[in-house]
């Protein structure tokens, strides 16, 4: 397969050369990894997002009040285990949501698409979300074992899944296979805007921090400071359209697979809005934040060093 040299404006590394078939596997194994250390942020995420759904500030009893509590009520009730719950289903998504993204956000880059004024946002777009709709059954999955707990402190529809097999064979029985695909209306857009900031504004944030000359241009250390610049930007964006995520996934269905609390992606908005406020679109920010941060951190990181380890291998082998 022909290499693609990516320029620095294109948040690929600038100094190795790397096939997009490579990138393939090293973006999803990047990210992987990362879910490993922030799958229990995930799991206070989802239960935040999905706690006082559809019910006005106020009238519902909060049974997590901040990260740190949160962490202690799922340790309680689940055990530390808890803490991990839905994560081969979480890594079963990043694993095939990210090998498309990066996958084809390398093409992007080989065919120079990326050098095009607005071209590093339209690709990392465009990527994301053929990523999203790829990876959309197991994120649904791992949505849904996440939701789940003990009725002390359980929060928005309990679907008593017992593993992801289970869970699959679930959904296909009563929804069929389009059953696996709800919610994606949901997904698409969050991983559209997450991936466009997050691929351009460690792009952009890489190449300013190399050009201030503060750390060695070769250094672990300018894709960390990318990351975590980018990772600010990724979260301020996602966040309204990641609550609305959960909640399209979590929601019950009808006999005939529709939901029953929201109709889609608009509705869930307006049901939002109406019902809980405004500021319940950012729902568990604070976790949020601390899931999506060092998620995009260790991301690009592992993604950045990955790619000089196999662009070294590549080198050396010609």
């Amino acid at each position: 397969m022909p290499l693609t040299r990516a320029q620095p404006a294109t948040g690929v590394e600038d100094t190795e050369t790397v096939a997009p078939a490579v990138d393939l596997v090293l973006g999803a194994s990047a990210c992987c990894l990362a879910c490993v250390f922030t799958n229990p942020l995930e799991v206070v995420k989802t239960r935040l997002q999905l706690q006082g759904e559809l019910q006005a500030p106020g009238t519902y009893t909060r049974h997590y009040r901040g990260f740190v509590a949160s962490v202690a009520a799922v340790a309680r009730e689940d055990g530390l285990c808890g803490l991990q719950k839905g994560l081969a289903a979480g890594l079963l998504y990043q694993g095939l949501m990210n090998s498309v993204r990066f996958y084809c956000y390398s093409l992007a880059c080989q065919a120079g698409l990326t050098q095009q004024p607005g071209g590093t946002v339209v690709a990392g777009a465009v990527a994301g979300a053929l990523g999203a709709f790829v990876g959309s059954p197991a994120y649904l999955v791992k949505t849904q074992l996440q939701a789940q707990t003990g009725a002390a402190i359980a929060v928005g529809y309990q679907h008593h899944h017992q593993s992801i097999l289970g869970a699959v064979k679930t959904i296909w029985r009563q929804q069929g296979l389009a059953g696996l695909w709800r919610g994606v209306g949901g997904a698409i857009p969050r991983v559209m805007v997450g991936s466009a900031a997050q691929l351009a504004t460690f792009a952009s944030s890489k190449a300013w921090v190399q050009e201030q000359q503060w750390l060695p241009e070769d250094s672990w250390l300018v894709a960390l400071a990318g990351g975590m610049i980018s990772s600010v930007a990724v979260v301020a964006v996602m966040t309204p359209f990641d609550v609305v995520s959960t909640r399209l996934y979590n929601q019950p269905v009808d006999g005939a697979g529709r939901g029953q609390l929201y109709r889609g992606l608009a509705d869930c908005l307006v049901k939002i809005w109406r019902q809980e406020g405004s500021r319940a679109l950012y729902k568990g920010l604070g976790p949020a934040y601390l899931r999506l941060g060092p998620h995009t951190i260790l991301s690009m990181l592992f993604w950045d060093e990955l790619r000089k380890v196999a662009g070294r291998s590549q080198h050396q082998g010609t």
